[in-house]
C-alpha cells in the first residue's frame, strides 16, 4: 500500500533492526540501561541542552514538560491547532488542572506577538496564572520563521513565561531550513523531540531541557506510566535515525513538492499549501468518500475529508507520487 495518512506509518529498516537486536540493556527505570544513556547524551549534545529524557511517545512527553513547567490552576499559552491543546485529549487540564489558552493561528502558522500579549493574565486572583508559552515546529508542515520565534521567546520572557517546543517534526525544519538544531532549540526552555514520525522510529520521544526540569519530567514520567524497563532496543531505534535518517527528510520534502505540483493540475482538486512533507487539499464535498475508496482499491491509503492532509515519507519513492497523481487524476476522468 502507498500510505499517505501520516509520517508515522513507516516500517523499520533492516539497519534499525539489527541495531535494536545488538543493544546493550539494562533497567532505566533504575538508570542503568546502556543504550539509552547513550542515546539521551546525544541528543542533548545535538540540541544544544544540558540533558535529556526518553519517552514512548510525542503526547507523554509534552505533557510531562506541560507539568514540569506548571502547576495547578496555572496556564499555558499555545495554538487553536496545535498538537498540545487539540489533540492531545486534554491531558494537561485534565491530569495537571493547568488551563490551556489557546490562540488563533496566523497563516504561517504563527501565533501573532499581539494576541500573546494580550492572553497573558494580569497578576490577580480572578485570573489562572499564566505560567508557560507552546510552539509547534513545523506546524501543518511549515516552518516558523527564526526572527518570529525570537520575537515570541523574548516576549514569553519579558513576562516572566517559561516556553516549550513541541518539535515533533522539528529536524524537517532543521532540513528545510539549513539550521542546527541546537540553534532551532536554542530559543526555548525545553524541546520535545519525535523519532517516530519522518525519522522513521517505530516509537521514542525525547524531551530536553535544563537538568532540574528534566528530573521533574522524569518523576512525572514515572506517574504518567512512562517508565520503561530495557528500554535500550528503542533508543537504539532512535539513535540510529539520529545518525542515519535525518538528511533524507530532504526526499520527503522533495516528493511532497512534486505531489503538490501533480495534483494542482487536475480539475476538482484545489491544492491549499504544501510545506515541507505536507500537502493540504480540497475536493469537492460530494467527491470525499468516493475518491478515498477509488484510491484506496488501487492501493493507495489517504484521509479525506473537506480540507485533506497527504503525508510524504521514507517508505515512498518517486515512481509512489506518481502512481498517487495519476490515479486522483484518472478518478476525476471518470467519476
Amino acid at each position: 500500500m502507498i500510505d499517505l495518512r501520516s509520517d508515522t506509518v513507516t516500517r523499520p529498516t533492516p539497519a534499525m533492526r539489527a541495531a535494536m537486536a545488538e543493544a546493550p540493556v539494562g533497567d532505566d527505570v533504575l538508570g542503568d540501561d546502556p543504550s539509552v544513556i547513550a542515546f539521551q547524551r546525544a541528543v542533548a549534545e545535538r540540541a544544544g541542552k544540558p540533558a535529556a529524557l526518553l519517552f514512548p511517545s510525542g503526547t507523554q512527553s509534552n505533557l510531562a514538560a506541560l507539568l514540569a513547567h506548571c502547576q495547578r490552576g496555572d496556564e499555558y499559552i499555545a495554538g487553536q491547532q496545535a498538537h498540545t491543546y487539540k489533540y492531545e485529549g486534554g491531558g494537561a487540564a485534565v491530569l495537571g488542572s493547568i488551563q490551556p489558552q489557546p490562540i488563533a493561528h496566523a497563516e504561517d502558522g504563527s501565533l501573532p506577538l499581539e494576541a500573546i500579549a494580550a492572553a497573558i493574565k494580569p497578576v490577580d486572583v480572578h485570573f489562572a496564572r499564566t505560567r508557560l508559552l507552546a510552539l509547534e515546529n513545523t506546524i501543518g508542515g511549515k516552518v516558523l520563521d527564526p526572527g518570529y520565534v525570537t520575537a515570541a521567546t523574548d516576549l514569553a520572557r519579558e513576562h516572566g513565561l517559561a516556553t516549550h517546543l513541541d518539535g515533533a517534526r522539528l529536524f524537517n525544519a532543521v532540513v528545510a531550513s539549513d539550521t542546527p538544531l541546537a540553534e532551532l532549540c536554542a530559543p526555548f526552555d525545553s524541546v520535545s523531540l519525535c523519532f517516530s514520525k519522518g525519522l522513521g522510529a517505530p516509537i521514542g520521544s525525547v524531551l530536553v531541557g535544563p537538568a532540574p526540569l528534566i528530573e521533574a519530567a522524569r518523576r512525572w514520567r514515572k506517574m504518567l506510566g512512562g517508565g520503561m524497563r530495557q528500554a535500550g532496543i528503542i533508543a537504539a531505534a532512535c539513535h540510529h535515525v539520529l545518525d542515519h535518517h535525518v538528511a533524507a527528510l530532504a526526499d520527503d520534502h522533495r516528493r511532497a513538492a512534486r505531489l503538490a505540483e501533480g495534483l494542482a493540475g487536475i480539475d476538482g482538486v484545489e491544492v491549499l499549501s504544501r510545506a515541507t512533507n505536507m500537502v493540504f487539499l480540497r475536493v469537492p464535498q460530494a467527491d470525499t468518500a468516493p475518491l478515498k475508496a477509488w484510491l484506496r482499491e488501487r492501493g493507495i491509503l489517504i484521509e479525506v475529508l473537506y480540507a485533506t492532509r497527504l503525508v510524504t515519507h521514507r517508505d515512498l519513492d518517486d515512481a509512489d507520487i506518481e502512481r498517487v497523481i495519476e490515479a486522483v487524476g484518472d478518478y476525476f476522468v471518470n467519476r
